[in-house]
């Protein structure tokens, strides 16, 4: 395969920036010309050597590769081109970041599966719910609700829909009464989430004739922890709200029991999400079809696990 010798100081110059705008700059052209220029080598590689959004630019592992080899002599950069070009294999290191709720990607047998499909593939999954810019924080990839995914990313469905559920034990119910509506809770003892220290506790949603409305409840307990929301639910220490699928093994045991059905119609559930499809490197192409698998009816795991 020929290599452009003059995409290589395009490609230098917008590793070495970070921004499109500032190569441009640099080399005195316009930014449509690096974005053109850029566009075209990734082209001839057949993979994407950055991952770009509206806000940020960043080295790709292929491109991290590319621009390592660019510091060796010529026929060793040729060699790497070749290699990068002719890469379809799923290999390399691929970092996601999850929400901590997202229980279907995170119950063990979906990764479990990929792994076992993809051994060149190894998989960094960081738990968090603090919102932030996937791609300048170096992942490949998210896994969040549809409604706070950023509109310029990909994204594909992992789950069905989801539902919000308010649960407390029987024997609070019991002591303490069952809330019929909403506005009731501000009565009860509740359980609070929030993703981090410095964050407020979660609003708890609700949806009355076709209106959303929320319910800001002052929780006696609040934490950032879902096994210990859980556990206090359990022992009667109150009421709690969260994604049903959180609560599911529970409340089929009967050990918890909802309330306020009524009023938490669900809503679109969790996607994997990413930056542009162009020139996708083969590690994520790989786990964007694994989910789509794992997704459909009748895929064993995935039908058990909703």
């Amino acid at each position: 395969m020929t290599i452009d010798l003059n995409l290589l100081p395009v490609f230098l110059a917008v590793a070495e920036e970070g921004n499109f705008r500032a190569a441009a700059d640099r080399l005195g052209v316009t930014r449509s010309a690096v974005s053109q220029g850029f566009r075209r080598l990734e082209d001839i590689c057949g993979i994407a050597l950055v991952s770009r959004t509206t806000r940020s630019v960043r080295l790709t592992e292929a491109g991290n590769r590319f621009r390592e080899a660019l510091s060796q002599p010529m026929a060793d950069v040729k060699s790497a081109f070749d290699e990068v070009a002719g890469d379809v294999r799923p290999r390399g290191l691929l970092r996601i970041a999850v929400a901590s709720i997202a229980e279907q990607f995170l119950s063990g047998p979906l990764i479990a599966s990929f792994a076992e499909a993809h051994p060149g593939v190894m998989l960094d999954v960081t738990v968090t719910d603090d919102m932030f810019d996937i791609v300048a924080a170096g992942f490949d990839a998210g896994v969040r609700l549809g409604e706070v995914i950023e509109q310029d990313m990909v994204a594909v469905p992992l789950t069905r829909e989801e539902r919000g559920v308010v649960v407390a034990s029987p024997q609070y119910f019991e002591l303490h009464g069952t809330p019929r509506h909403p506005r009731e809770l501000a009565h009860h003892r509740c359980i609070g989430w929030r993703p981090s220290p410095s964050a407020a506790p979660y609003r708890w949603e609700f949806e009355q004739d076709g209106i959303a409305f929320d319910v800001a409840v002052e929780p006696q307990i609040t934490t950032n922890d879902l096994r210990l929301m859980i556990r206090t639910a359990l022992a009667g220490g109150g009421i709690t709200f969260a994604l049903e699928e959180t609560f599911r093994p529970y409340i089929d045991r009967g050990e918890l029991i909802t309330a306020l059905d009524d009023y938490l119609p669900p809503f679109p559930g969790f996607f994997l999400y990413f930056p542009n499809r162009r020139n996708m490197a083969p590690k994520l192409r790989a786990l964007i079809h694994h989910v789509r698998e794992y997704r459909r009816p009748g895929a064993g795991t995935a039908q058990g696990a909703r």
